[in-house]
């Protein structure tokens, strides 16, 4: 079957970016009527729905306003959306007309109209014609007076860097590497803190001299970081310089100088890395304010709660120069912004090795809050286990004594050393592991998403890695459905394996192609891991001897390629192997740190099976799963926590937490990005009454609905729903039984 995706024709049309790799593929529904619209990378598939059977022509994508990797030409009188997106209408001069949601009904007089569709893949289409925008809880409708001609583009989110740098150890040359990333910025204007305008910053690679390619240079924004020489200040201030277009010299304080002659301090009395991460926030949310006077001039609740106390001429910084533009916004108090700041993506705990420079485009990308640790884990005195051993036993509390079982001894230091048999309470084979591992414990920060890079397990953060960044990058098309692999090599876990069958590939609106596998041999699970898919989910046992199989072990070090991108290996102690996958090739996964309670594992493989089917983030897939489990703390990710199985049915993952109020019911409203709509997206909820815009990630806003109004609220879309602490999902909440 070519392409990707099922029940279409092949693709008619094939962008290919610079770069070689191939973008964005068209095709049609099996019927004929519509067009598929395919990103082969990023996994992503939109339907575009037309009332009869229509032929795809070629088009030149360069026939919109803004950037597309390809086009085609379709003609129909309407076009029906699969779900509901935000639509955006423009004039022929660009000018914005219109921007409809949900239940909208918006008409416009014969003309020439740019109509820009927010979905999985960026749409756009061009029409010269009348044109009436119309659409319910469900489903949008593109009409036309009459058949016409319609132009169709669309473009990758996937990014991927258009160079490699490569710097010595001596953080003078790290300086120079990082001045070079802003060279991916779209824009230098404000509009640079929608994501889809940030480009992927070039790679950096360790090497004997510095050495960048002919043409790369730094934006010129009139923008200089002074620094002090060392690697704590050059890798904290990697994002900074990234998002600001900075050229980074050496000097003998921090500093922000700009070429109007407007100095800042960046040692501040919090420290050089917290007055960094306040800039990167406050100079990136009062942009995102700032930037409602540009393309979308959309009513942002941030910018209205703010406009009262804010002294700042929106429409007049929205032309000037970044450094005017941080000369006025650093006038602002932070403490009068922070609690309106959208809940920051990334906080990534970097450890000031030579070899973690090659990591900082990575981080920059997310525009990720850097932090330096100080001390390194060790191979563990006695207050450090201690410290791990009781985080360890909150999620697995001991078994039930019985009379053959003698309850554990309290001096236990860690519930990994509480081991059964692979029938009874836990997912152990009752082997001890070979060397006692070492863990770490960075700080709490403000986050979605914490991520350790340095040596150590991290208990509370993600173990990141530069490998699994690198197989993002290096992600290539694929044909056929998306892929779920579902292993079960014991039959005694029957359960986990009937409860997920059921979940991974129920959305109809997406191509699954899942495959289920039972009791594997060494060399079946071999190929297993081999073959092509963009999710395993094992479950069995694993030990230090590798994955559990019939006839013997399964270590991944003998595995040559890998072909999954991501994993959750549901079984007791699988960090170890779980690495290994992400170093050969896998992208991200959920592992175990020590033994888990069957019951509980089968609890959290349910949820995370609904969770990633539906399009949230590994990470915060595992986030939302702990709710429902005592084991969570004994699940973390491994490898890049921001990737998503699937794409997810609206533009952002999305869920609530419902409270019973007085008679109505506060709706807390929450968003996660996804894919390229990360940091500075903005959603609009679909809660009656609210016509605002809000910043995302994280909380938007808490909402007061009635029972008839939180009905119809359920039914827009199938979200997770928080209920006393349990994880719900609307379809299956009635709200007159809360």
């Amino acid at each position: 079957m070519a392409g990707f995706g099922r029940g279409r024709r092949p693709a008619t049309d094939v962008a290919t970016g610079d770069d070689g790799y191939l973008g964005i593929e068209f095709g049609t529904p099996t019927d004929g009527s519509g067009v598929v619209v395919s990103d082969p990378i990023e996994r992503s598939q939109f339907v575009l729905t037309t009332s009869e059977s229509t032929r795809l022509r070629p088009a030149d994508p360069e026939a919109f306003r803004f950037p597309a990797d390809a086009a085609v030409r379709v003609r129909t009188d309407r076009i029906d959306l699969e779900t509901v997106v935000s639509v955006c209408v423009r004039d022929g001069d660009g000018e914005m007309l219109a921007q409809a949601e949900h239940f909208a009904d918006e008409s416009f007089p014969a003309g020439t109209y740019s109509v820009e569709l927010f979905a999985p893949i960026k749409l756009y289409l061009r029409v010269d014609a009348p044109l009436r925008v119309v659409s319910d809880a469900t489903r949008t409708r593109i009409e036309f007076d009459e058949p016409t001609d319609v132009l169709v583009g669309a473009r990758s989110h996937h990014k991927r860097p258009a160079a490699t740098i490569r710097t010595t150890d001596r953080p003078r040359d790290m300086m120079r590497a990082v001045s070079l990333l802003g060279s991916a910025l779209k824009t230098t204007s404000v509009e640079r803190s929608y994501p889809t305008l940030r480009g992927h910053p070039p790679l950096i690679e360790r090497g004997a001299r510095f050495e960048a390619p002919d043409g790369l240079s730094t934006p010129d924004t009139g923008v200089v970081i002074e620094l002090p020489e060392t690697k704590r200040h050059v890798y904290a201030a990697a994002p900074l310089a990234y998002y600001l277009g900075a050229d980074v010299v050496p000097g003998d304080r921090p500093r922000i100088v700009t070429d109007a002659g407007f100095t800042h301090d960046l040692g501040g009395t919090d420290g050089f890395e917290r007055s960094v991460e306040r800039v990167l926030k406050q100079t990136f949310f009062l942009d995102c304010l700032t930037r409602t006077e540009g393309y979308y001039e959309v009513d942002l609740h941030e910018r209205d709660a703010l406009a009262a106390d804010l002294d700042l001429d929106f429409a007049d910084l929205y032309g000037q120069s970044i450094g005017a533009q941080l000369d006025a916004y650093l006038d602002v108090p932070y403490d009068m912004l922070e609690p309106h700041v959208p809940e920051w993506k990334l906080t990534a705990h970097v450890a000031p090795t030579a070899e973690n420079v090659e990591s900082l485009p990575f981080v920059a990308n997310d525009l990720g809050v850097v932090r330096t640790p100080d001390t390194e884990p060790t191979d563990g005195s006695d207050a450090q286990a201690t410290a791990v051993g009781e985080f360890l036993r909150r999620g697995s509390p001991p078994r039930p004594a019985t009379p053959s079982s003698p309850p554990p001894s309290p001096s236990a230091t860690s519930s990994a050393e509480f081991t059964r048999s692979a029938g009874s309470a836990t997912r152990s084979q009752g082997v001890e592991p070979v060397d006692r591992p070492t863990y770490v414990q960075p700080p709490e920060a403000e986050s979605l998403e914490h991520a350790w890079l340095g040596e150590g397990i991290p208990i509370g953060a993600s173990k990141a890695s530069l490998q699994a960044y690198r197989n993002r990058l290096d992600r290539e098309p694929i044909e056929g459905d998306i892929g779920i692999t579902v292993v079960c090599n014991d039959p005694r876990m029957a359960e986990e394996r009937e409860a997920v069958e059921s979940v991974y590939g129920s959305r109809e609106e997406l191509p699954f192609d899942v495959r289920t596998h039972y009791e594997l041999s060494v060399e079946e699970l071999r190929d297993v891991l081999a073959t092509d898919a963009e999710f395993l989910h094992y479950i069995g046992h694993i030990d230090d001897d590798g994955f559990q199989c019939p006839d013997g072990a399964l270590d991944v070090t003998t595995v040559e390629s890998i072909g999954v991108d991501s994993f959750l290996l549901n079984a007791c102690q699988s960090y170890e192997q779980g690495m290994e996958l992400i170093e050969r090739g896998a992208i991200a996964g959920i592992v175990t740190l020590n033994d888990v309670i069957n019951s509980g594992a089968v609890d959290i493989g349910r949820s995370l099976a609904r969770l990633l089917n539906y399009g949230f983030p590994i990470r915060a897939s595992l986030e939302l799963a702990k709710q429902d489990t005592v084991i969570g703390d004994d699940y973390i990710v491994v490898g890049d926590g921001g990737f998503c199985v699937t794409q997810v049915q609206a533009l952002l993952p999305n869920m609530c937490n419902i409270t019973p109020d007085d008679g109505e019911y506060k709706v807390g409203y929450r968003t996660y990005p996804a894919a390229a709509y990360g940091i500075g997206s903005i959603v609009q909820p679909q809660i009656p009454g609210n016509e605002y815009y809000y910043l995302s990630p994280g909380f938007v806003d808490s909402f007061g609905l009635s029972q008839d109004e939180l009905t119809r609220f359920f039914s827009m879309e199938n979200i997770p729903v928080l209920l006393d602490g349990e994880v719900r999902w609307s379809y299956d909440v009635k709200a007159d039984n809360l």
